[in-house]
């Protein structure tokens, strides 16, 4: 049995009447109703939801979309997105304004119900082992980005993601914008994978712990550099800096909070004069840098990004579940800190 946030018309924002894409609540409360719509679709598909019965269209619906294609995984056959095409009625033309995607990608996040949960298991497993980028799942989402922006252009195109949906947009993202493509992306509750420093309460062991982390890690970075005959000048964030996603993240979510103390930190190096110390470090994780001092190979970790515009829910969760779920990033009375971070 459907359950109430599964159905549009009892936990959608029914008091979105008129959308304003120009304004950035609307813009991310429809975004994360597309994310949602790709749950649904899986939710469809597990319980055999048809035709009229089917609860996810309403979910894109509402707001002028009509779903152009399903992303399904090769594995398991459950269906982890979906392209968006902006289509609204002859009448609503007048919605078709500047800054308005005409093609929205989303990924939705693990699901614990029905049987695409091991497999969504499996890319959780992956995000920690930074592996991602070899899941053939990712190759099927980024084969998707990149046709529809060959097809569309990158200027019409918004990306979107919740949790493991996140990380995918994540780092499809982090992809195109290596090739100098920068794609706007929404990315709700994205993983952080790192020690839970932000979990302390103590602002000046906090503090000291992030700054001690740093320096250590400035100093294998360079360590391995110079082991390597690489140049120390050399810095890949300057490939992505100018690439900003909208990171949205709760406090009281161990999943994602950690951007928040990870942003913060890079700001308050550069005020005490360590920013050239931060800079080095900010690319690395202890872990990668440590499997590397040992010869093993690493990736880049998926988390680690230069430039964000950060949004935190100040509004207070009941639990974990509420603080990382989907549902709170359309309600009408939150209270969203914003702030850019750039790379310099």
């Amino acid at each position: 049995m459907a359950s109430e946030r599964e159905h549009f018309n009892l936990s959608g924002p029914l008091h979105l009447t008129y959308v304003d894409w120009k304004n950035a609540d609307h813009r991310r409360s429809i975004a994360a109703c597309l994310v949602q719509g790709v749950y649904i679709l899986e939710r469809d598909r597990q319980e055999n939801r048809q035709g009229p019965e089917a609860l996810a269209p309403p979910w894109w619906e509402f707001f002028h979309f009509r779903l152009h294609s399903q992303l399904v995984d090769d594995a398991d056959h459950s269906i982890f997105g979906a392209i968006y095409e902006f289509k609204p009625a002859s009448d609503c033309s007048h919605l078709l304004i500047n800054g308005t995607p005409l093609y929205v990608i989303a990924f939705r996040g693990t699901l614990t119900k029905g049987d695409a949960f091991l497999r969504d298991l499996q890319l959780d497993i992956h995000i920690i082992r930074n592996g991602l980028h070899q899941t053939s799942r990712f190759e099927i989402a980024m084969r998707a980005v990149r046709n529809t922006v060959a097809a569309f252009g990158n200027s019409n195109i918004l990306l979107a993601g919740h949790s493991l949906g996140a990380a995918m947009a994540m780092l499809a993202g982090k992809t195109m914008a290596k090739t100098g493509i920068f794609l706007e992306a929404f990315l709700f509750n994205s993983p952080f994978l790192s020690a839970p420093i932000e979990r302390i309460k103590d602002k000046k062991v906090k503090q000291g712990i992030r700054i001690a982390s740093s320096f250590i890690a400035a100093g294998f970075t360079v360590a391995l550099k110079a082991r390597q005959r690489r140049n120390l000048s050399e810095d890949p964030f300057m490939a992505l800096s100018a690439w900003v996603p909208c990171l949205f993240v709760h406090p009281d979510d161990h999943i994602c909070s950690e951007y928040i103390g990870y942003f913060e930190h890079r700001k308050k190096m550069e005020e005490i004069g360590a920013g050239v110390v931060e800079r080095l470090a900010t690319q690395n994780s202890l872990g990668g840098l440590v499997m590397s001092a040992m010869g093993k190979e690493s990736e880049e970790p998926l988390h680690l990004i230069p430039s964000a515009n950060l949004v935190v829910n100040l509004f207070p969760a009941q639990d974990m579940k509420q603080a990382h779920g989907i549902h709170q990033w359309w309600r009408p009375d939150l209270n969203l800190q914003s702030k850019v971070y750039s790379y310099r």
